[in-house]
C-alpha cells in the first residue's frame, strides 16, 4: 500500500505544475432577455432533451440541469453504485469460501476509495475531455483535473439537461465497478496490495483510454458522435468499456497469476448461495440505473432501455436454467443467479439501440453462450477463472457488442439516423463492432500482462504464500473474521 500512496502522490505532483495559469478572459458581451418565444422554446427542449434555444443568444431562464433530468441521473448513480456497494460484493463474497468472504468485500471497498481519487485526480478529464491532434482520439487532455470547470452548466458534448458534475459523478460509478469484476477471477489468492497497485495501473492504460475512445468526444471509435472515427462502433451502456475490458483482463490476470492451490482436486463450493442470490437481486435492480441511466435524461431513450434491461435479464435467468435443467435434471440457484447476470451483461451494450423483442433474443442467447463458456470452455482449457468473470462478462460483452451492430434499429433511437453512424445502422455495423471488440480485447489482454509483470517485480508477487492461501485471505490479509461462531 505504500508503494500505492507514492504512486498516487506522484500523479497528483506530476498534475499541479500543469493546472493552467493566465489571466481571465476578457469578458464577453452581456446576453440579452429571452424572448417568449425563446422561452416557451425552452420549455419544449426540456422535455425533448434537446439543446436550448437561447443557448448563445438569450439568457436562458431555466439555467443549469433540468430538475426531472437531474434527478433521474443521482438516482442512476446511487443505483450504480448500490451494484457494486453491496450488490457485486455480496454476489462474489457469496461465490468463495468462507474463509476469503471478507477479502472480496475489502477489494471492493478499496477500489471505490481508489479509483474515486483517480477519477477526480485526472481520470474523469482523461475519459471525457477533448484531447489534442492524433492523440485526442485515444485520450483526453487534462483541462478537468481536479473536477476543474466541471460545475452546474451541462457539458454540451454529453448532456444538455444534467449539469456536468452530475454527469462526471455518474460516469464515475462505472469505474468503479469496472475493476472490480476483473478481481472475480483471481479471487481467493492475490495479495491485496497486488490487486490495488494493478488496478491503479490499469486504470490509465486499459479503462480510461478504451472509455475516451468509445464514450469520449472525439473518440476514435465514436460512432455516435465522431464523423473522423477510425472505427464507428456504438456501445450504450458498456459492453466494450465495462464487460469486454474487464472480462477479457480477468483471463489474462487469472493465467498470469495461476491456479489456486487445489483448484480440479477438491471442491471449492460457493459458502453462501444466500449472499449470492440477494447480490444478484441487488445487480439487477441497479442494473436499471446502469442502462436506462446511460440515455443521460429521463426520456423515451431510458425508457426503452429500462424495458430491454428487463427483458434480457428474465431470458439469460430462463435459458441457463433451462439447459441446466435438460442437461443435469435440475435447475441451480446458481444457475438462475449466473444466467440473469449474463443477460444483463449482454444487453448493456444493446439496451438503448434494440426492440424488446430484439432484448429477448440477445437474453437466451447470454445464457447459452455464457452457459457453454463458463461449464464447457472453462472445463476443457483448465483455467482458473475463480467467479467466472471471463465466462459471463467477457463472453457475455463481446456477444452483446456484435449483437448490437445486427438489431440495433433508428427507430429505437433517433441518434443512430442523425451522427456518422446512420449509413452502417442496419447494414454493415456489425463488422464496425467486431472491429471494435477486437481492439478491445487485443488491447485489454496484452496491457493486463504486461501491467501483471510490474506489479508483480514491485509487489515481490502477485499471490499470497501458499499457507495463507490455504488458512484464508480474510486473516492473512486483513486480520478479521467474517463469521465467528462461539
Amino acid at each position: 500500500m505504500k508503494r500505492l500512496g507514492l504512486v498516487l502522490a506522484f500523479a497528483i505532483g506530476s498534475l499541479l505544475p500543469s493546472m493552467p495559469l493566465r489571466a481571465a478572459d476578457a469578458p464577453a458581451a452581456p446576453l440579452p432577455p429571452p424572448t417568449v418565444e425563446q422561452r416557451l422554446a425552452d420549455i419544449e427542449a426540456y422535455f425533448n432533451n434537446t439543446a436550448r434555444a437561447t443557448d448563445g443568444h438569450a439568457v436562458s431562464k431555466i439555467p443549469g440541469g433540468g430538475p426531472g433530468h437531474s434527478a433521474w441521473m443521482m438516482t442512476s448513480a446511487a443505483l450504480v453504485l448500490f451494484m457494486t456497494l453491496p450488490g457485486l460484493a455480496l454476489f462474489y463474497g457469496g461465490l468463495v469460501r468462507r474463509k476469503n468472504v471478507l477479502s472480496i468485500l475489502a477489494q471492493c471497498l478499496g477500489l471505490a476509495a481508489v479509483v474515486t481519487i483517480l477519477w477526480w485526480l485526472c481520470g474523469y478529464s482523461l475519459t471525457y475531455a477533448r484531447g489534442n491532434g492524433f492523440i485526442g482520439g485515444f485520450i483526453g487532455d487534462l483541462r478537468f483535473s481536479f473536477l476543474q470547470h466541471v460545475g452546474n452548466e451541462p457539458n454540451g458534448d454529453y448532456a444538455q439537461w444534467v449539469p456536468h458534475s452530475l454527469f462526471a459523478i455518474y460516469q464515475l460509478m462505472f469505474a468503479i465497478i469496472t475493476p472490480a469484476l476483473t478481481v472475480g477471477a483471481i479471487a481467493e489468492r492475490m495479495k491485496f496490495k497486488a490487486i490495488m497497485l494493478f488496478s491503479v495501473l490499469w486504470m490509465f492504460v486499459v479503462y480510461f483510454p478504451v472509455a475516451h475512445m468509445i464514450w469520449g468526444a472525439g473518440g476514435w471509435m465514436n460512432g455516435l458522435a465522431n464523423p473522423a472515427a477510425g472505427i464507428k462502433a456504438i456501445d450504450f451502456a458498456g459492453g466494450l468499456v465495462v464487460h469486454m475490458t474487464s472480462g477479457w483482463s480477468a483471463l489474462a490476470l487469472c493465467l498470469v497469476v495461476g491456479k489456486r492451490h487445489g483448484h480440479g482436486k477438491e471442491p471449492m463450493p460457493p459458502h453462501s448461495m444466500v449472499f449470492c442470490m440477494a447480490g444478484t437481486g441487488m445487480l439487477w435492480a441497479g442494473w436499471y440505473g446502469f442502462n436506462a441511466g446511460s440515455a443521460v435524461a429521463a426520456d423515451g431513450v431510458a425508457v426503452n432501455a429500462f424495458v430491454t434491461t428487463t427483458l434480457s435479464a428474465a431470458a439469460g435467468c430462463f435459458s441457463w436454467s433451462a439447459i441446466e435443467y435438460l442437461r443435469r435434471g435440475k435447475p441451480s440457484v446458481l444457475g438462475f443467479c449466473s444466467g440473469a447476470v449474463a443477460g444483463l451483461a449482454t444487453i448493456t451494450p444493446a439496451s438503448g439501440f434494440v426492440t424488446a423483442s430484439s432484448a429477448v433474443v440477445i437474453g437466451l442467447a447470454a445464457g447459452a453462450a455464457t452457459y457453454f463458456a463458463c461449464n464447457n470452455l472453462k472445463s476443457w482449457f483448465r483455467y482458473d477463472d475463480s467467479l467466472d468473470t471471463f465466462g459471463v462478462h467477457a463472453v457475455g460483452g463481446t456477444l452483446g457488442t456484435i449483437l448490437t451492430g445486427v438489431y440495433a434499429r433508428a427507430a429505437v433511437n433517433a441518434n443512430l439516423a442523425a451522427g456518422p453512424i446512420a449509413d452502417y445502422v442496419g447494414r454493415t455495423l456489425w463488422l464496425e463492432q467486431l472491429k471494435a471488440a477486437a481492439v478491445v480485447i487485443v488491447w485489454s489482454v496484452l496491457a493486463t500482462a504486461g501491467i501483471a509483470w510490474l506489479v508483480a517485480l514491485s509487489a515481490k508477487g502477485l499471490r499470497v504464500a501458499k499457507d495463507d492461501e490455504t488458512v484464508g485471505l480474510d486473516l492473512t490479509e486483513h486480520g478479521e473474521e467474517g463469521y465467528i461462531v462461539e
